[in-house]
């Protein structure tokens, strides 16, 4: 009987010690789990805001497509032509220029 009072008289610090330090370490991981769930919401939002824009983009690729029809490629293919055109037009420009220079340092 008298281990048992022994036994219990020890105890009853232990408990009494537990208490507070199990209350912290759940106020402290409610915290962590508020935090998480916070970051969580914060970019699942930053996701919906990118899928919008991702959205609109292929809406108006497929309102370019759709409306113009699959003349795209003919359209970068005559920009194409047209840069070539235009390049050749700044060559002669500026040979022309050298030329005139050529001209009146002789």
């Amino acid at each position: 009987m008298g281990e048992l009072i022994g036994l219990v008289g020890v105890m009853i610090p232990i408990v009494a010690l537990t208490i507070p330090i199990i209350a912290i370490w759940t106020r402290h991981q409610r915290k962590i789990a508020e935090m998480q769930l916070k970051a969580t919401a914060e970019q699942a939002a930053q996701y919906a805001v990118n899928n919008t824009e991702l959205e609109e983009r292929v809406r108006v690729l497929e309102r370019i497509v759709t409306d113009r029809g699959y003349d795209v490629a003919t359209q970068i293919e005559a920009l194409r032509d047209a840069r070539k055109v235009e390049a050749l037009r700044d060559a002669r420009k500026v040979e022309a220029l050298l030329e005139s220079r050529e001209k009146e340092v002789r």
